[in-house]
């Protein structure tokens, strides 16, 4: 197996804010494409994903033999002799569609507003199935979602809940037995965590709170009873009482204001969000909708550009699988 050593990945990132005119014109090869990942994950040279051996000069760029099933883009780690391609040890980790696609998917999903749509990606991109195009789009919100925030909330923290679902005919509006329960954290003038809940309890909004909200914050949270214990544990809490229409309070005495109107703003613009675009999603992907949510309002300040390259730089650690693996299943 002949190999050619090599120091730093060949890709060039475009010069200026990516655009979609940009990726379709510079990156229209999955050569190019592959190019442009590997120079957004590995900046100082390939790092070997199965050893973690990042020393220069150690990786080796194996050439390409169809005849001898060897793919284009495959690495040889001089340490522990294992291969391996940008795309290991990532959500795009044994994907079969090209990488070109993938960094055009990245773009219209971070660039895009409120969401799109499987059906979508499949159209545009010319993907042979739904099955495909859904699996490819909860792949890249897997890749959005932060797994383990380091920092905590702080400052003014407003936390409420909400339920996505539809309606049930002969039911109010206040019927959620059938909708899936959402818990919010939003640090006012930052950074959005949602959560998706079986159930909205004193014990569930206490771990949420005291795993995601430094103590030293300003809690701002509706009368709802399962805030009032845990909420003696932060700076202050505020409470706005919705059932007599107070939405915002201006406290002259301490100077605070009163409100979990920024929560509620979010929750407002991801439900019309995911109505148009979507019109139901299911429970069990919830978390991966809120992800790509959450992402979208944390980097809203940033350009399109900024956003897919800040997307694209998350993929790493991550996979999500269609199926389990064999051995997982239950009775193997």
């Amino acid at each position: 197996m002949s190999s050619e050593h090599i120091s730093v990945p060949t890709g060039k990132a475009p010069q200026g804010d990516l655009t979609l005119m940009a990726v379709m014109q510079r990156f229209s090869t999955e050569e190019a494409a592959r190019g442009y990942f590997e120079d957004l994950r590995w900046p100082n040279g390939p790092v070997c994903p199965h050893c973690g051996n990042a020393e220069a000069g150690r990786a080796y760029k194996v050439t390409a033999n169809p005849g001898k099933k060897i793919r284009v883009g495959l690495y040889k780690c001089a340490e522990c002799e294992q291969t391996f391609t940008v795309t290991v040890g990532t959500v795009m980790e044994d994907t079969h569609l090209p990488l070109n696609k993938w960094l055009i998917a990245f773009y219209m999903m971070c660039a895009s507003k409120t969401q799109v749509s499987a059906l979508q990606l499949q159209r545009q991109l010319e993907i042979g199935s739904y099955r495909s195009a859904l699996f490819l789009c909860h792949r890249i919100r897997y890749a959005l979602k932060d797994a383990d925030p380091r920092n905590l909330l702080k400052g003014t923290v407003e936390a409420d809940e909400t339920y996505v679902g539809g309606k049930v005919r002969g039911k109010g509006r206040g019927y959620i037995k059938n909708k899936t329960a959402i818990v919010s954290l939003v640090e006012r003038g930052g950074d959005v965590r949602s959560h998706v809940v079986d159930h909205v309890t004193g014990d569930g909004i206490t771990k949420l709170l005291r795993a995601n909200v430094d103590v030293s914050a300003n809690l701002n949270t509706d009368q709802s009873p399962v805030y009032t214990a845990v909420g003696k544990e932060f700076a202050s809490h505020d409470v706005v009482n919705h059932s007599v229409e107070e939405y915002s309070r201006d406290d002259k005495e301490t100077g605070r204001k009163a409100t979990t109107n920024t929560a509620e703003g979010f929750f407002g613009n991801s439900k019309r969000s995911i109505d148009g675009t979507h019109h139901h999603i299911s429970k069990k992907h919830a978390h991966l909708y809120f992800a790509e949510l959450d992402f979208k309002y944390n980097t809203r300040k940033i350009t399109d550009g900024a956003r897919t390259v800040s997307g694209i730089k998350k993929i790493e650690g991550k996979r999500l699988m269609l199926r389990r693996p064999k051995s997982q299943r239950a009775g193997a």
